[in-house]
């Protein structure tokens, strides 16, 4: 089941619970990452309460909505896509709209339209390529 959750949010799923086959191999997959679309290759490896580079996974998000990493190679203090996995939720009654960096995540929970919680047992490595 990890594999699936990891996959999925690799790929840009809106919901944690969307559907790839469990056997999926190496594939390649799009992020956010400050604003612009990033390439990932997608070797989901289960690294749980290991990850050390924030992704932020939006459970309800809009459509159009891929999971946004927090840095990047040659941003920072990059891992390799040591993920540190986050779940961002908005909130009832906030109408969803896509985030597309870690600052407008934060953006979004400090005005109240989100919550973001950590989800240690779904951290993952899976590498950030552009």
């Amino acid at each position: 089941m990890r594999k699936v959750f990891v996959v999925s949010l690799v790929v840009g799923a809106v919901a944690f619970g969307a559907s790839v086959p469990a056997s999926a191999s190496t594939g390649k997959g799009n992020l956010f990452h400050d604003g612009a679309v990033v390439g990932t290759v997608v070797v989901p490896v289960a690294i749980p309460g290991q990850g050390i580079d924030p992704f932020y996974a939006v459970r309800n998000g809009a459509a159009g909505q891929l999971g946004i990493a927090g840095v990047a190679p040659g941003d920072g203090p990059y891992h390799g896509g040591a993920w540190q996995v986050f779940s961002v939720t908005f909130g009832p009654g906030i109408t969803p709209y896509v985030l597309t960096s870690d600052e407008a995540v934060m953006a979004a929970q400090q005005i109240g339209d989100a919550t973001v919680t950590r989800a240690a047992a779904a951290d993952f490595r899976c590498p950030v390529t552009a």
